[in-house]
């Protein structure tokens, strides 16, 4: 059954291609020949020979007739051969590269136009297969350059729907698709709906610039509590916008830096100018004569001198900060005993705590603590600025504690060190940034003759992670104050 159908499909096919009908041509013409012919001279043969010669005309008409038929059938066959079997198969070939087999090649080999035909076929598919090839390793290349760029890049058509994105891109629209933009300002809610919901709410109205102006657009998108730098190009095609390219850069600790910075100078700038200005009066004061008695002129030498003084610790700290930050900070690492350094920070206050009317306690639940990686003297160095910042917001009858204790972190032994104070605590708002350079929560609760410099607790943090260690504080504004430190017992690996 299956042969039969395979026979009729190839008999159908040759109907239907050139040959077949040029053979139903020939045919059909010959065979009105032939007719006619035998229309007319026919009755003709009849009535002017005899019979016997009659029958031989009609036996040489009908040998003519087959000779005729036959020969056309030949010449079908011969131009079946020639033709249509080329055409074939350059039919096939060109269906196999639009499937996209584009090393097809056809290997008729002749010198009529089916084979010229053949060779510019053949050029034409290597010229084609070059050409994909030449687009592939192209898209390859820009898909690699894609992938290994950490910025984000995102591609929109021009209705704002995402056709392109690298995996930086991809994973920060999936973020940004979850967020809920309904708390954001949606004061041109009628313009937001009209546009594609695909592009993002914080990049709508850029991409509506872009669309509308053309030419590159950049501006400074925030997201919660991220700053993203956004440079968005439109993509044209004949000279019309077809969509826009977006690359998207996190700048939020760029920002953080700057800001930083300018406060930096902000503050160094203030901290210098206080004492500065004060010695400068004093001094010109006393130029002027102004003393009226060696006990004036006592004063004020000595206010200049504490601000000197002041001004030394202050660029103390700072090069000390810097260099830590730096890493360049020289740690004489050893094994230490931790409740010795407490113990003999706990003397260095008690005489303080007795002049300000300041009860200090110290608790270390087992006697001896050690500390098999860790610098004594900057481990003292921090007790010193946590307590002297305890005593300085603390008031009189009211309590300082010391505690430390072994704890274990994860199957990590660790030390764990307490200072706490009943002082008038820090604001919940401000415990995020207790730790920066210059920060002071509340200045008009900083009391009394020694005014800080801004930088101890940075120092601290700063002398803790160099120890491996945590550090944080918990706060009641008019209850006290709690810095937690943790630090490893063994050295780290």
């Amino acid at each position: 059954m299956w042969a039969i159908n395979w026979k009729y499909r190839n008999s159908f096919a040759f109907w239907r291609s050139l040959v077949g009908k040029l053979w139903i041509t020939i045919i059909f013409l010959v065979g009105c020949v032939l007719i006619a012919l035998g229309l007319f001279l026919l009755p003709y043969i009849d009535t002017n020979f005899a019979e016997s010669e009659s029958r031989d005309i009609k036996r040489l008409f009908t040998y003519v007739c087959i000779i005729g038929f036959s020969l056309t059938t030949f010449f079908a066959l011969f131009l079946f051969t020639k033709i249509t079997q080329p055409m074939q198969q350059l039919i096939q070939a060109a269906n196999s590269i639009r499937k996209g087999n584009y090393d097809t090649r056809l290997s008729l080999v002749t010198s009529d136009e089916i084979g010229e035909l053949a060779n510019t076929f053949n050029h034409m598919a290597a010229q084609l297969e070059d050409n994909i090839r030449n687009l592939n390793h192209e898209k390859e290349h820009l898909a690699s350059v894609l992938r290994s760029m950490t910025d984000a890049v995102v591609t929109f058509d021009g209705e704002g729907k995402v056709i392109l994105t690298n995996p930086p891109g991809e994973k920060i629209m999936q973020v940004w698709c979850d967020l809920d933009w309904s708390q954001a300002d949606t004061d041109d809610t009628s313009e937001r709906a009209s546009a594609s919901r695909d592009v993002p709410e914080p990049l709508i109205p850029l991409f509506k610039l872009v669309m509308e102006q053309g030419g590159d657009q950049s501006s400074n998108v925030h997201v919660q509590q991220g700053v993203w730098s956004v440079q968005m190009t439109p993509l044209y095609a004949d000279s019309v916008i077809r969509g826009a390219v977006a690359v998207l850069r996190d700048v939020t600790e760029e920002v953080r830096l700057e800001k930083m910075r300018r406060d930096f100078v902000a503050n160094v700038s203030h901290e210098i100018r206080t004492p500065l200005s004060m010695m400068q009066g004093y001094s010109e004061a006393l130029l002027d004569g102004m003393a009226a008695s060696p006990e004036e002129s006592e004063e004020l030498i000595q206010v200049i001198h504490d601000e000197s003084l002041r001004m030394g610790r202050l660029v103390k700290d700072l090069l000390d900060l810097a260099r830590m930050e730096a890493g360049h900070t020289d740690m004489a690492m050893r094994e230490v005993d931790l409740v010795d350094v407490l113990e003999r920070v706990y003397r260095k206050f008690s005489v303080r705590s007795k002049e300000q009317g300041i009860s200090l306690h110290l608790d270390c639940v087992q006697s001896s603590i050690k500390l098999h990686h860790a610098d004594e003297d900057r481990l003292e160095q921090v007790f010193t600025n946590l307590l002297d910042n305890a005593f300085r917001h603390t008031p009189t009858n009211k309590n300082v504690m010391i505690s430390a204790k072994l704890v274990t972190d994860g199957r990590i032994p660790a030390a764990k060190i307490s200072i706490k104070d009943e002082g008038v605590g820090i604001p919940t708002s401000d415990l995020p940034f207790i730790f920066e350079r210059f920060y002071k929560a509340d200045k008009a609760r900083v009391r009394g003759e020694s005014v800080g410099t801004g930088l101890g607790l940075a120092i601290v943090k700063n002398i803790v992670d160099a120890h491996h260690g945590t550090i944080q504080a918990n706060s009641i504004l008019g209850e006290g104050t709690e810095f937690m430190m943790q630090f490893p017992v063994d050295s780290p690996k």
